[in-house]
């Protein structure tokens, strides 16, 4: 049980043994050649020189290659490729020996005869190979005889088979496949490598059947919705299921264990691919000068990568943020996109700086990312929700239309259909300002309106995984609060294509799927960690917070949409806002941000935006007090 236990076996033991198959193989080659009886005049002084040469050959030609170096209990197809060539050269090396004495009249026979070279070859090259093997299969027997987890395989192609393997040899989680599952009926009651098939439809008896509590989805999936099924099942049936990364990820066209990831909740809320228009995206981009506020931001950061496929002329990267924008921008050069990227750290409401950006730059299209967005947070800071949000939007877009940038791209909130907080209505005050600036010179202001996207800057996605890491409890504001998701990229790569083909003036709706309750998103967050909530973890209800709303929505109750191109994306039919009036509204903020009065802007606010009604904030009695005249707008946005 010992040899078992260490860590490897040292390599001069296995140049030893290498050698040793080596010799005893020149001695099967002879029994071989003289069917086990040699003669009595065969020259036994000859026969020692020939076990000389070629053990010599043998032992340098190991030496060389390493062939004794790898570790024995990991042997794999490259290990048996190299012994294959080692051999082989030897073989050919002592051919060659042959040959040249032969031929050149130092010997009248071969040094060794032809057939013994054959045969040794043969025998040699079996022994080395299957001795590894052999030892490889004695010990992973051994390692999962007492402790192994019971892991099912889905699929039952070259990925699966490779997945099998990969995940059988890391001998840090010491897993052992016990079966394969696929949804091919006509491939049930078959096997692979001596391991049954089953109809993926027997899972939750094979949990039960074959003691298995791991499932490692190795098969490539036709659809988004096929992959949730499947998932679905396996959380339905306590099992902890891992992902296997597409063949075009892997390692020197081999897959490693360490590539091999948990299944993440965001796998259970993707969508299929868009489909982009990526000759319009290219043809407005491909050599333009790009603008990215709020760069160092999840929105903003995916935008710039999403921008550098299209090969842009430069993308400016303006962000106050010091450290994400130095992270953005080391995770660039790495990637070795950096050559086309200008890191500019400056604030949007600072004017001085903002102008000196556009005169320096000179940008052709801007993608405006940045502001402030946590609703708690500016509940309780209107005062910086405005200055931000509307005033740093105002200066950003009046620079736009100063230095002629053509297409303006503001990236908006669904928080801002109906708000009920100050962040929402500061962005809605936003959408106001940038639609009441279209036509007004030829910049095209364009907005793009959806919901909450995965792993953002504090979305409930990452604070989940936190709560769970450290044991919880989980925290969800209310049992029936419900939020649309996307994933990031997603709605970047929507955002360019609403850019693209937007002809000014519009507000872009994205479609966001189906609203997801956020305490079943959590029960499937435990579930996917292998937890059982109750028993290892707890969800608890805090309550509404400032400003929240238990259901969003995409649009207003008097809007309409119609339909464009693109099966993802919709366009808001709004009225359209006189500019002088928006602007003057705007300037009232000016004194009152002054003075950080903080409810004389929400005030204000409310007079600008009607449908903004609060919830569950300090502001609520402001809305006893506004009435319904000289509103800059009637219609719900």
């Amino acid at each position: 049980m010992s040899i078992f236990s260490r860590k490897y076996t040292p390599r001069w033991i296995v140049l030893i043994i290498d050698v040793f198959i080596s010799t005893a193989s020149i001695v099967i080659a002879y029994l071989l050649r003289f069917n086990f009886e040699i003669p009595e005049n065969e020259n036994i002084g000859e026969l020692t020189h020939i076990v000389e040469l070629v053990v010599g050959v043998r032992f340098v030609s190991f030496l060389i290659a390493g062939t004794y170096a790898g570790i024995v209990r990991y042997t794999g197809l490259r290990d048996a490729q190299r012994i294959f060539i080692t051999i082989t050269s030897g073989s050919l090396f002592i051919v060659a020996t042959n040959l040249i004495s032969y031929y050149s009249g130092l010997k009248q026979a071969f040094i060794v005869p032809m057939s013994i070279v054959a045969i040794e070859f043969l025998t040699t090259l079996f022994f080395m190979i299957s001795l590894r093997f052999l030892v490889k299969s004695v010990f992973f027997e051994f390692r999962t005889t007492a402790k192994s987890k019971n892991v099912i395989v889905y699929g039952t192609d070259r990925n699966a088979q490779a997945a099998k393997h990969a995940i059988e040899e890391d001998r840090d989680a010491n897993f052992k496949v016990v079966a394969f599952v696929d949804d091919i009926a006509k491939k049930s009651g078959k096997k692979i490598d001596d391991l049954p098939i089953y109809p993926i439809d027997n899972l939750e008896n094979l949990t039960t059947e074959l003691e298995v509590r791991h499932l490692l989805l190795a098969k490539p999936f036709q659809s988004v919705e096929k992959k949730q099924e499947i998932i679905e099942l396996g959380l339905n049936n306590g099992i902890t299921m891992f992902n296997v990364p597409k063949v075009e990820s892997w390692i020197n066209g081999e897959l490693s264990s360490k590539q091999i990831k948990n299944i993440k909740i965001e796998d259970l809320l993707e969508r299929n691919p868009i489909q982009l228009d990526f000759n319009r995206i290219q043809e407005q981009v491909k050599g333009k000068t790009m603008l990215v506020t709020g760069a160092a931001g999840s929105i903003g950061s995916e935008i710039v990568r999403q921008l550098i496929r299209f090969e842009p002329h430069n993308i400016v990267l303006f962000d106050q943020a010091e450290t994400p924008m130095y992270d953005i921008e080391m995770e660039l050069r790495d990637s070795q996109s950096a050559s086309n990227i200008t890191v500019v750290i400056g604030d949007i409401t600072d004017q001085q700086r903002v102008e000196e950006v556009f005169n320096d730059y000179k940008p052709e299209i801007v993608y405006h990312a940045a502001a402030y967005k946590h609703v708690p947070m500016m509940e309780n800071n209107p005062v910086e929700a405005v200055r931000n949000n509307v005033i740093g939007t105002r200066l950003i877009a009046d620079m736009a239309v100063k230095y002629g940038v053509k297409r303006f791209v503001m990236v908006s909130t669904d928080k801002a259909v109906n708000p009920t907080n100050v962040m929402g209505a500061s962005k809605r005050i936003a959408e106001i300002y940038t639609q009441s600036l279209n036509g007004k010179s030829s910049t095209r202001f364009i907005t793009t309106r959806f919901g909450n996207v995965l792993g953002s800057n504090g979305s409930v996605i990452p604070r989940f995984k936190k709560q769970i890491e450290e044991g919880g409890p989980i925290t969800v504001t209310h049992p029936q609060i419900t939020r649309y998701f996307m994933t990031i990229p997603e709605a970047c790569q929507l955002v360019l294509e609403a850019g693209a083909s937007g002809k000014g003036g519009e507000i872009f709706i994205f479609d966001m799927g189906k609203s997801v309750k956020i305490v079943d998103l959590a029960k499937k967050m435990i579930k996917l960690s292998g937890l059982e909530l109750g028993r290892d973890i707890q969800i608890t209800f805090t309550g509404l917070r400032p400003g929240e709303k238990l259901y969003e929505e995409l649009l207003a109750n008097k809007e309409n949409t119609i339909p464009t191109p693109h099966p993802q994306i919709m366009v808001a039919k709004v009225r359209e806002y006189d500019h002088d009036e928006a602007n003057s509204k705007i300037d009232g903020f000016l004194p009152l941000i002054a003075e950080q009065d903080n409810y004389k802007v929400v005030k204000l606010m409310k007079e600008i935006v009607p449908e903004f009604i609060s919830q569950n904030s300090i502001y609520e009695e402001l809305d006893h007090e506004i009435k319904p005249k000289h509103k800059l707008m009637v219609a719900a946005m």
